[in-house]
């Protein structure tokens, strides 16, 4: 599956581009030990997607996302924060890929529904066989009866 960036900007998953103009980046200050540095610079990266406006994903996949995503979601909103690296090309980097991931993951199609079988006649009889051996085993086990 191709996750990650497009060339204008925008973000793949799987079929889907999400235009760039449909991401919203914010940037704040991480929190944590870092000296100097983590005083000074806008590090931590917040990127948010409207999955309920989003007409790039398609009714299916919108209302899949939605569905799927429900305890995300802030009135509509997918955010995704992070502050892991020091660099905030990095942290912009890894807010695609999670961003990208959780949409991938939202959007997919749900599983082909399985069809019930049953067991055929020589499963049932290896079953069967696999018992009488261990019952078998486990008579050979106790003291023989005196009669």
């Amino acid at each position: 599956m191709n996750t990650g960036a497009a060339g204008d900007g925008g973000l793949v998953v799987g079929p889907v581009t999400v235009p760039a103009d449909a991401l919203a980046w914010r940037f704040s200050r991480s929190s944590g030990p870092g000296g100097q540095h983590v005083n000074t610079s806008d590090t931590r990266v917040s990127l948010s997607l409207d999955v309920a406006g989003c007409a790039a994903l398609g009714r299916t996949r919108r209302e899949r996302a939605l569905e799927r995503l429900a305890g995300r979601l802030v009135d509509g909103v997918l955010t995704v924060s992070v502050q892991t690296h020091r660099s905030q090309a990095r942290n912009r980097a890894e807010a695609r890929e999670r961003m990208a991931a959780l949409l991938a993951e939202a959007i997919a199609p749900p599983p082909r529904e399985r069809r019930a079988t049953r067991p055929g006649r020589a499963a049932r009889q290896r079953r069967l066989d696999a018992k009488k051996r261990r019952g078998d085993i486990k008579r050979s086990r106790s003291r023989p009866t005196s009669d």
